[in-house]
């Protein structure tokens, strides 16, 4: 099964190999047909530190790295 990939914007990188990623999705609500809008925020790996907030990123899914990081940053979109 492929991994998945998201696109999302830095919010956080105050921890060490950490970044948080605010990531958007849109769709159409079945009823009144209107375009809403869902954000999710994903921990993920940054073995560098080198993302810094404000920074659109792609990240993949991975084998848990910690409690809360099951995503690594792919490259910089």
């Amino acid at each position: 099964m492929p991994k998945r990939i998201l696109q999302g914007v830095v919010t956080s990188d105050k921890n060490e190999q950490t970044i948080t990623v605010l990531v958007e999705r849109r769709f159409k609500h079945p009823l009144l047909q209107k375009t809403v809008r869902k954000t999710k925020k994903y921990r993920a790996h940054d073995a560098d530190n080198k993302f810094k907030v404000g920074d659109t990123v792609r990240i993949e899914e991975c084998a848990p790295i910690s409690k809360t990081k099951r995503w690594t940053v792919v490259v910089e979109a």
